[in-house]
């Protein structure tokens, strides 16, 4: 089903709280309480796509909470999970949540999605930029695969019929670190192309193939660079450096959906992707919401995590914890439109209780 449209205001006035109605003046009680009188300091790093979002809300919460201080970081998505794990940080952001496997290891940490964001798949095609070139799974599986080597393939021409494709070879741009961006991307490759799936699989980290004039960056900064700067280049890129997109001048394109149409990332379009799925999310919130089957859905679109570790080192920083987090995910005109800019959305209700749920849980 899909989540009717709602304007910010309408939930600022009431939301639902540990299966209660509460104003939003209750809640701003709950998550709103006195600064510590000795400083507290958190600790985050990871997601670079959810990094521009962290340095937005930690200006915003320490201007009313003195008592805090906030580092973060963005060390990529696969490094925030693993220093959490670690103890290394009390906030690992990631756009992947973590695996059965990890769970079973490191049963303390839980995965708490903050927001839902989307990533884009850009390209620098001298004379395309400015148009947006249709791609689905299997082609970009078999571009990332080594086995269509030019723009001017079959595989993109049948998908781009009456474009004046140019022959010449592309460049696959992946990312070097461990990084959520990849666990989404590769997702939707697995999702929508058999070979890949047996070949390659999913994940923050994954065996790439060997493919002639591919290239990594760092970061979706990185990535952006490495577009900006390499003709005749595909990669993919969160959609909060939208804004560098757009000024690097390079092209998005239009993605295959699990329904067979074209979509481009708008917000009506992840929307549909994230409600279609969003309401089989289970308790601990462990789900993808890539390649949707939804009609007008975009397709490479996820949860955007905190790994926190449930068991702290002492009461006030959980406390301190609990407190950020909770203020983060709590609906309100100020935090709709924090997230509108950096290009996010914000979590839908029923997802919101079980974030708010497993929030309290830290200790």
């Amino acid at each position: 089903m899909a989540y009717p449209r709602r304007s910010p205001l309408f939930w600022l006035r009431w939301c639902k709280f540990d299966g209660r109605t509460f104003s939003m003046a209750a809640i701003a009680m709950l998550v709103s309480v006195p600064s510590f009188a000795q400083e507290t300091t958190l600790n985050e790093t990871g997601s670079t796509l959810l990094y521009p979002m962290f340095v937005t809300w930690v200006a915003q919460y320490t201007k009313t909470h003195p008592g805090v201080r906030i580092n973060i970081g963005a060390t990529g998505s696969e490094a925030g999970i693993q220093q959490t794990i670690a103890g290394k940080v009390n906030i690992g952001a990631s756009d992947a949540y973590m695996s059965d496997a990890e769970i079973r290891r490191s049963p303390q940490i839980i995965n708490v999605p903050l927001a839902i964001a989307a990533q884009t798949i850009n390209y620098n095609v001298p004379g395309l930029n400015a148009i947006h070139l249709k791609l689905d799974g299997p082609t970009l599986a078999d571009i990332y695969s080594g086995v269509v080597r030019s723009w001017d393939a079959p595989q993109i021409a049948a998908l781009n019929q009456g474009v004046s494709l140019p022959h010449h070879a592309i460049v696959p741009i992946r990312r070097a670190e461990g990084s959520g961006d990849t666990f989404v991307f590769t997702q939707f490759l697995t999702f929508s192309t058999p070979s890949w799936e047996n070949d390659r699989g999913y994940g923050t980290t994954i065996s790439w193939p060997d493919v002639p004039g591919s290239t990594a960056a760092v970061g979706n900064t990185g990535m952006v660079k490495a577009l900006q700067s390499t003709d005749y280049s595909i990669g993919y890129v969160g959609l909060s450096y939208s804004d560098s997109i757009a000024q690097a001048k390079i092209g998005t394109a239009a993605l295959k959906n699990g329904a067979g149409e074209f979509v481009l990332p708008t917000q009506d379009a992840i929307m549909t992707g994230a409600a279609s799925l969003g309401a089989r999310t289970p308790a601990d919130e462990r789900l993808t919401l890539v390649f949707s089957p939804a009609s007008g859905s975009y397709p490479l679109v996820n949860y955007e995590y905190a790994a926190i570790s449930t068991k702290q080192s002492d009461a006030a920083t959980a406390a301190a914890i609990r407190r950020f987090l909770l203020w983060t995910i709590v609906p309100s005109e100020d935090n709709g439109a924090w997230l509108n800019a950096a290009h996010f959305i914000a979590l839908p209700p029923h997802i919101w209780e079980l974030s708010q749920a497993q929030i309290q849980s830290i200790k």
